[in-house]
């Protein structure tokens, strides 16, 4: 696939319409009314109804392969030459949000400026978003998808989710999208569900994270996918977003919600936003961690989750999560059981490294916005990139449309770049000996005869213009991971894929340029396995070739370069 991340955003004449409007109410089927007016007045008490009535398909741990048509025998994401990726970010704030200041026309301004094709604008959930913001955002968004149409604008929200940490929940535009976010905020929502006077003066679970919230969790991911099934929206996703910061996503948690709408619960950020954190305060940094990955165990942390003075899971490997970076781990386990599961890169961005502009001065919790942001005239000391200055998500599309890019990250058609570290990649993955002269790619599955080699060919678009910092970064390697699939655990919890394994490393050579290509055979295959890639510039390894941990307070970000693309699964017939 080739880039879809440049400068040369090309305005075409031929472009759809915005799609959607936030006061298109036109569907006047008497059963799409009666539902209307049920969610638009739908409250937490129908929460408790969902989570009483529907818990008990999470009980169900067989394995699946993705979307509903996964399940036909037949090859998933089949390779065609010459498709493209679509860069983009599904983890952006706004004034919308208590914690942060933009507008949502600056967000997209500056994501079209640093290359994007998409972005997600997610501001924080909660009592005042659900009561305010909702409505507020969604004519700004809809400004902005008129006044940028080559950028794709989606509304979503920033999900407490009940028990656990903070994930994006997005849908395209249409007719119910403000609809079904706000009834979904309203009933499932941690920090609503956690807020008394939202709850007729008690709190339906003790706090956003604690464990008692973990069945409205699957009762929200099973309403979103409900709202798929009948019709309301074509499409309806959510990704954990920086799910090892805290430690409160629990490995059962993460199967939970896979089991529970795997159509909808896809994956999880594999590198949390706030990557400029880290820079040293001599730099104008705040001296943090990178994605402020800096903390340790709490009240509703997962006991597992032990810290070490070799291994920590609550601090960033070369800018991504412990749960994918650490090679053989949590990430790897879930892969091992078949479970495919999408990693992303976004920028969470709330306050940007180097700006001059602060908040506003209106109060969010009485009116759901900050309000305009204020040019102080002075930098200020912020832990953040605009969105794709330096984390892009790359997308394989067959059309930069709304629903196109959401079944691509459903499929799993996603690499997670930092610092345009590559350009483009294309993985193609088949059994010659079958005659399968066509082959699959990143995010698919292929189907293989018992004793059959399978060929993997990548070939890596370099990098051939200097990223936002000034330099042109220079892939040193990339490496071939692969695990064989061995069914669903017997422990919900488990988080160790002991067989899985660096297969080869190609070295890049230091004065590649264009185009490098590397081949590997896995011969006479027996069982089902699956396998993925990540390339590093080669700045900070470990005597085994895997990312160091972050060092908090002193790292430069754009010095510790990493890509990771999503899993191919072999499955033996």
């Amino acid at each position: 696939m080739g880039a879809g991340h440049d400068h040369e955003h090309h305005h075409h004449h031929d472009l759809e319409p915005v799609a959607g409007s936030w006061r298109d109410e036109a569907d006047d089927r008497p059963l799409s009314v009666a539902r209307r007016r049920f969610l638009t007045g739908m409250g937490v008490a129908a929460a408790a109804t969902a989570v009483g009535t529907g818990t008990a398909a999470a009980d169900d741990h067989g394995s699946d392969h993705g979307h509903r048509g996964d399940h036909q025998h037949g090859p998933r994401n089949p390779w065609r030459p010459g498709d493209r990726w679509y860069a983009g970010d599904h983890h952006i704030h706004t004034k919308y949000s208590p914690d942060a200041q933009y507008e949502v026309a600056t967000q997209v301004a500056n994501a079209r400026e640093y290359g994007l094709d998409w972005v997600v604008i997610t501001d924080h959930g909660g009592v005042a978003h659900q009561k305010f913001s909702i409505d507020q955002v969604a004519p700004d968004i809809e400004r902005a998808r008129r006044q940028y149409r080559d950028t794709l604008v989606y509304q979503g929200l920033e999900w407490n989710i009940p028990g656990a940490e903070h994930a994006t929940v997005f849908l395209p535009p249409g007719r119910d999208t403000v609809d079904i976010l706000r009834a979904f905020e309203a009933a499932y929502d941690g920090g609503v569900l956690s807020t008394p006077v939202a709850n007729g003066g008690r709190g339906l679970i003790q706090r956003a994270t604690s464990a008692d919230g973990e069945p409205y969790a699957l009762a929200a991911l099973r309403y979103l996918d409900a709202q798929v099934f009948a019709g309301r929206t074509e499409i309806a996703l959510m990704l954990a977003n920086h799910p090892a910061r805290r430690g409160v996503d629990s490995p059962h948690e993460l199967r939970g919600w896979r089991d529970a709408a795997p159509d909808v619960a896809i994956g999880m950020e594999g590198a949390p936003g706030h990557q400029a954190a880290a820079i040293t305060s001599a730099n104008g940094g705040r001296g943090a961690g990178r994605g402020y990955y800096d903390g340790s165990p709490g009240a509703d942390s997962f006991p597992g989750y032990a810290p070490t003075a070799t291994e920590n899971p609550y601090r960033g490997y070369g800018g991504f999560d412990w749960m994918t970076a650490k090679l053989g781990g949590l990430w790897d386990s879930m892969l091992a059981e078949g479970r495919p599961w999408t990693i992303t890169a976004t920028s969470d961005s709330h306050q940007n490294f180097a700006d001059t502009f602060v908040p506003g001065s209106q109060n969010h919790d009485q009116t759901g916005s900050r309000g305009a942001p204020v040019d102080s005239g002075t930098r200020q000391v912020y832990g953040d990139f605009w969105p794709g200055q330096y984390s892009s998500t790359l997308v394989g599309a067959t059309s930069r449309s709304y629903v196109d890019i959401m079944r691509g990250l459903r499929a799993g058609k996603v690499v997670a770049v930092h610092g345009r570290l590559i350009d483009g990649l294309d993985l193609r993955v088949r059994a010659k000996s079958d005659g399968d002269t066509r082959g699959v790619s990143t995010g698919g599955r292929t189907f293989v005869r018992r004793g059959t080699d399978v060929e993997v060919t990548i070939e890596v678009t370099l990098a051939s213009r200097p990223n936002f910092a000034g330099a042109v970064p220079k892939l040193a390697k990339v490496d071939l991971v692969a695990g064989p699939v061995t069914g669903p655990a017997a422990d919900r919890d488990a988080m160790t894929a002991p067989e899985t394994k660096v297969v080869e490393t190609f070295a890049v050579p230091g004065r590649a340029t264009g185009k490098v290509r590397f081949t590997h055979v896995f011969r006479n295959v027996d069982r089902a396995f699956y396998l993925r890639l990540r390339g590093s510039d080669g700045n900070r390894l470990d005597s085994a070739g895997n990312p160091m941990m972050d060092v908090l307070g002193d790292d430069d970000p754009w010095s510790d370069l990493w890509f990771y693309a999503n899993p191919v699964f072999v499955d033996v017939v």
